[in-house]
């Protein structure tokens, strides 16, 4: 007796979702994306005798993208996303006004009828006040590609220590200057990118110096403008460099992302 063969079960096609929306970053010290520790590079087996991170895999325990995917993933049953954000800022640096966009891929969603609203607040939730997200809406991949490949200025906010005395009544001189800069690739960042140089443009939008040897900037800046080394000079890296315009040492000691000149929505 010959048993026919049966019909193999046709396997459940993978899901992919994107949700778009901004996120505004509260405090220092959070990163964009998971800041793997990079001895170990978060190895599940290298990582458990790693000095550096101590086993754990990572130099943050959070991170924006994490704090983001914990709801998300769970809200949609999906095991695995992908953060895509316009551009990042550095870990002590905060991104504020109407914050910075992202488009987050749900890799494998097995459920596909959530409320977003409900998951933004739960977003919320777990970020605490390290965090704010906009409105969550579907969107399609293209999004992706277009934040990726779209420059736009950025607006900042500086607060710089002076390595001397300064003039106050010579920092209303500096609003309205444009200055138009050349940056090779900074020091700090020099390992992990190629040392090439770089034209870009910085606007003093407003000046002002709240206390002796302290001085706070708001700033528009080209797409790609290293805000922290204009400010030092970076050794002369930097032409020419707050500091050369003022003739002293300075420092940036606090900065912030206060807007995204966009308005794409």
């Amino acid at each position: 007796m010959s048993v026919e063969p049966q019909p193999s079960a046709t396997p459940r096609p993978r899901v992919i979702l994107y949700l778009e929306s901004r996120y505004r970053k509260l405090v220092r010290g959070l990163p964009q994306t998971i800041f793997y520790c990079p001895k170990c590079k978060g190895d599940r087996y290298r990582r458990r005798k790693c000095k550096r991170c101590d086993g754990y895999g990572k130099l943050t325990i959070d991170s924006v993208q994490e704090l983001i995917a914990r709801p998300v993933l769970s809200a949609f049953r999906a095991k695995r996303g992908v953060f895509h954000g316009a551009g990042r800022e550095d870990i002590d640096v905060r991104m504020l006004g109407d914050g910075r966009p992202f488009v987050f891929e749900v890799v494998g969603a097995r459920e596909l009828e959530v409320d977003l609203d409900h998951l933004r607040q739960r977003v919320h939730d777990v970020a605490g006040d390290r965090i704010e997200i906009a409105p969550l809406r579907r969107t399609e991949r293209k999004r992706v590609v277009f934040w990726k490949e779209s420059k736009f200025d950025k607006v900042y906010g500086a607060d710089v220590e002076l390595g001397g005395a300064v003039d106050p009544e010579a920092v209303p001189a500096l609003v309205g200057r444009v200055e138009t800069i050349r940056q090779r690739t900074p020091q700090r960042v020099a390992r992990r990118r190629a040392d090439r140089e770089r034209e870009r443009q910085v606007t003093i939008v407003a000046a002002e110096m709240p206390a002796p040897e302290t001085l706070r900037l708001e700033l528009r800046c080209a797409h790609g403008t290293y805000v922290k080394e204009w400010i030092s000079g970076d050794e002369g890296r930097t032409r020419p460099a707050l500091a050369d315009m003022i003739g002293t040492s300075c420092r940036c000691v606090a900065l912030d992302v206060l807007k995204i000149m966009t308005d794409a929505q």
